[in-house]
């Protein structure tokens, strides 16, 4: 049993009361908890969320120190067929890292090369295997729009070479899924891969910077009926009436970031870094938090929470972007980004209210076991 610290369930305002654990789930939650035969760690002073997820991000792909750049699948730019799990590196130290900051959870996958690269996987950052991570396998199913596509092909003489011709192929193929048949003797994985976005299980995952590519996004998933999120969405700020309007419909999800960062390409010149989360929530638009690792730090996931509260944000707005929104957005918010009865508990524990920038995350638990615990030496 946690016991004392100051709480912040995500479920109601924070308050100080104790946690207990069971069997890798939380069992009760409550301001003075009463069990018999259970260890107490005493929590005085600390504050404990959820543990963060990350929404979007190339963990295990990217490999931390290395050449190996398992994201990008470039034989093709239509790879529907890949999935993340395959590239996956358990022991990549970036999961390692991430815990250290409080994040226990990430949406990890293709890159934004293919205008549709494959499926991401949620996972939590512990585990020798890839199936002792997983979540959910296939959690969505990355596209891309822009920039990275167009410039990626135009140099190998291959489609897309303009924004006209990254939608056309996008079209098509999902134009094609809908009409595929498996024959006796043959089977397309790339149109089998598309099945579940066609039928509303599995939404795509849209990379799109500027707004005229955000509003592609919309059109094209609106006229082939499939959920979807938008990703980076830099320029949402500039069509917030047009993203309440998708969130009514078929889009399940804005997921914003990386939030800090040089403007190194063209679609991201009009960037408004930490203001763009204070003006989707005047708006009235939820979204969720993410890192793009390799663009930041997993583990720094909790300071891009901090500073949107620094720049106007309410501070539950904020914690919900890198928990429970970021657990809704994936499909996963019976398991985690809350603590309640019953979910799993995974859980960061600060040093004083995590939203404050010089709080350390101190101990992080996934499962209800401890994965990573900050010795004081680290912390002189």
């Amino acid at each position: 049993m946690l016991r004392g610290a100051t709480l912040h369930t995500m479920t109601c305002a924070p308050f100080v009361g104790d946690i207990l654990v069971e069997d890798g789930k939380i069992a009760d939650v409550g301001p003075a908890i009463r069990a018999e035969g259970v260890e107490v760690s005493d929590q005085t002073g600390m504050h404990i969320t959820p543990g963060l997820i990350d929404a979007h991000c190339h963990a295990g792909l990217l490999l931390s120190g290395t050449r190996d750049r398992d994201h990008n699948e470039t034989s093709d730019t239509i790879t529907p067929q890949m999935r993340a799990i395959d590239s996956l590196n358990p022991r990549d130290v970036s999961f390692r890292e991430a815990v250290t900051g409080g994040v226990t959870a990430c949406l990890t996958g293709p890159g934004s090369i293919n205008l549709i690269g494959g499926t991401f996987a949620a996972v939590k950052n512990r585990g020798g295997t890839v199936e002792d991570m997983l979540m959910n396998p296939a959690v969505a199913m990355k596209a891309a729009l822009g920039e990275n596509p167009i410039f990626r092909y135009t140099e190998q003489k291959r489609a897309p070479q303009s924004r006209m011709g990254a939608a056309a192929l996008i079209r098509q193929t999902l134009a094609s899924a809908q009409v595929y048949s498996p024959g006796p003797n043959h089977r397309n994985l790339a149109m089998e891969a598309l099945q579940p976005v066609l039928d509303g299980t599995m939404p795509l995952k849209i990379h799109c910077h500027r707004s005229d590519d955000i509003m592609t996004a919309i059109r094209i998933c609106d006229e082939f009926h499939v959920r979807y999120t938008l990703d980076h969405c830099t320029e949402g700020y500039l069509i917030t009436e047009k993203l309440l309007e998708a969130l009514n419909k078929n889009c399940c999800g804005i997921i914003i970031g990386p939030l800090t960062g040089y403007k190194g390409k063209h679609e991201v010149a009009n960037r408004v870094g930490w203001e763009l989360p204070r003006l989707l929530h005047e708006a009235g638009i939820p979204f969720a938090i993410m890192t793009d690792f390799y663009e930041q730090p997993t583990e720094s996931l909790i300071t891009n929470a901090a500073f949107a509260a620094a720049y106007g944000v309410p501070d539950d707005t904020a914690l919900r972007s890198v928990t429970i929104q970021a657990a809704k957005i994936a499909g996963l918010d019976r398991r985690v980004g809350s603590i309640a009865a019953g979910m799993d508990a995974d859980l960061a524990i600060f040093s004083g209210n995590p939203l404050e920038i010089r709080s350390l995350c101190m101990e992080t638990l996934i499962d209800g076991q401890t994965v990573f615990q900050r010795r004081q030496a680290q912390i002189m």
